[in-house]
Order: structure tokens, then C-alpha cells, then sequence
């Protein structure tokens, strides 16, 4: 068991960010932002923006600093009234921000809105490290950030690639257990994405999104690890009750009981740390040694 804490730019893409209906502008030094979601809010720190920061959202915690602003809500479930008490000049938010009558209040409330594209792969997270920039006035600090970040990804693909077909574990990436249904991460998921790009294959397949796995079909997915975010309290999954699931203990993971636990931002943001959370893991896929 493997314990462990929790990209280019289209001349299209600022075409995606949404502007209430208006042209894109880009913001400057002084601007009030507020941030919503974890990656973007991860991206315009490591521009050089967080003194531009005046709030965030729930999955903002990285890093530590910014759990010092003030908190408006989990991204999906957003206040307009606790967004726009605030006084901000710009809302940037990921483009799962809901729900979506509160994000067309904050559109229609006259102040520019920037809906960010999301990313499940490198490459989009690269375009989503240029949108940020873009919006920010922070252009050249983009360039540098995504290239940085496009070495790492590069190097983390290299490090996959180089390994053989008949190497590579099988990953199931279990969100949650709810009435012993096992929640797992399917094709074009995050989950999917950070497996990948760490040398692994999903072994969730078949379904889009995350959605609960029959047992039959967990047992067939025949995972070599299983992959769960680090939660604590009521969200928490004890090795016992993972390893305790009648279909988990009938596969090569159960036999095992190899788990992987990481930081669920880190692992699933697919923010700046994304290079760093997928070379953890291949660590962690493929021990040395072991």
C-alpha cells in the first residue's frame, strides 16, 4: 500500500472565455479578482497575482496563503449575492462554475466574467495557463509559466512512453463508495488524464464521467491499483472498508490491497502541479523495485 498527501495557445481559445456578451480585455495591477476554482486560482498565483486576489472559492487551497481570502462557496454551488459583495473588477472562474442561474446573475451584474476552459490533458491545461495570463494582462509571465509547465508534462509523457504495453498497471480511480456502489472515474475524466500522463491505464472504461461501476464490471475492469483522493472525516474511505468491498477483493488491487492516495487538487486540478503529481504517482505505480 502507497500512502500518499493530496497547454499552447489557440488564436480560438480567448474566443471560449466568456465576457457577458462583451469583447475580452485584459485586467491590470490594482484590479479586486475574484477566483473561482482551485486551478485558475493555483495559475494566477504563480503569475505573480495573488496581491490582485480578494476571494475564493472552496477548491482554492493551493497555496496555503490563499486560505486567507475570503471563502464565497464550492465552485458548483456559488452565491452570486457572496460573490458580488465583494466589489470586484473581474470574476475568473473554471468553466464548471455553477450553478447556472448564479453564473448568469454574475454575468448580467455588469462586471467582466471569465468563464476558463477546463483541462483534462496536458495540452489543455497549457491553453488554460494562456488563458489566465491572457485575461490577467500577464502575457509574457504566461509564456514562461506554460513552458515550464509544457517541460514537465513533455518529461512525464517520455517517462510513460518508455514503458511496455504489457508493464503498465491497470488504474481504477474510485471516487467514492455510496451504499457499497463503488464511484469511479471513467474515460475523459481527470482521473483519466493524470493516469495516463503518469504511465497507467484506466482502467475505467466502457462510460463517460464519473459513475457508479456495477460490481461485475469492477471485477472485469481488473484494476492493479486503486486510486482515491486523500480526504479526512466523513469523506474518508478506511483501507478496511475499501479492501472489505466483496468485487475490490476479487480483483488484482483487493489481492494486493494496493491503494494510492494523493491530494485531490494536486491530483485531479490539473494546475501547475499537475508535471509534479504525475511523476508521484508514477513513483508510486512503479516502486522501484517492487
Amino acid at each position: 500500500m502507497t500512502a500518499l498527501s493530496y497547454g499552447r495557445l489557440h488564436a480560438g481559445l480567448i474566443g471560449i472565455l466568456c465576457l457577458a456578451g462583451a469583447a475580452t480585455a485584459a485586467f491590470a495591477d490594482g484590479d479586486r479578482v475574484v477566483s473561482l476554482g482551485g486551478s485558475v486560482t493555483e495559475i494566477a498565483v504563480a503569475l505573480g497575482a495573488e496581491g490582485r486576489l480578494v476571494a475564493r472559492d472552496t477548491t482554492s487551497n493551493f497555496p496555503a496563503s490563499v486560505e486567507a481570502l475570503p471563502d464565497v462557496g464550492y465552485i458548483r454551488a456559488l452565491s452570486p449575492e457572496g460573490v458580488l459583495a465583494l466589489d470586484p473588477d473581474l470574476i475568473l472562474a473554471e468553466g464548471d462554475a455553477g450553478p447556472p442561474e448564479a453564473v448568469e446573475v454574475l454575468k448580467s451584474a455588469g462586471i467582466p466574467f471569465h468563464l476558463v476552459p477546463e483541462a483534462t490533458t496536458p495540452e489543455g491545461l497549457v491553453d488554460k495557463i494562456h488563458a489566465v495570463a491572457q485575461v490577467l494582462g500577464l502575457g509574457p509571465q504566461g509564456k514562461a509559466l506554460a513552458d515550464q509547465v509544457a517541460a514537465g508534462l513533455a518529461e512525464a509523457r517520455a517517462k510513460a512512453a518508455a514503458l511496455p504495453e504489457t508493464d503498465r498497471k491497470r488504474v481504477l480511480f474510485v471516487l467514492s463508495l455510496q451504499g457499497g456502489r463503488i464511484l469511479a472515474g471513467g474515460e475523459g475524466t481527470e482521473a483519466e488524464g493524470i493516469i495516463t500522463l503518469a504511465g497507467g491505464v484506466n482502467a475505467g472504461t466502457g462510460f463517460q464521467g464519473y459513475k457508479q461501476m456495477t460490481d461485475e464490471a469492477v471485477i472485469a475492469a481488473a484494476p492493479d491499483v486503486i486510486l482515491m483522493m486523500d480526504r479526512e472525516g466523513d469523506l474518508a474511505i478506511a483501507d478496511a472498508d475499501l479492501f472489505g468491498h466483496p468485487a475490490i477483493a476479487q480483483t488484482p488491487a483487493g489481492a494486493a490491497q494496493r491503494v494510492v492516495r494523493m491530494d485531490g487538487m494536486l491530483m485531479l486540478g490539473f494546475g501547475p502541479r499537475t508535471p509534479q503529481a504525475a511523476a508521484t504517482l508514477y513513483d508510486a505505480f512503479y516502486p522501484a523495485g517492487g
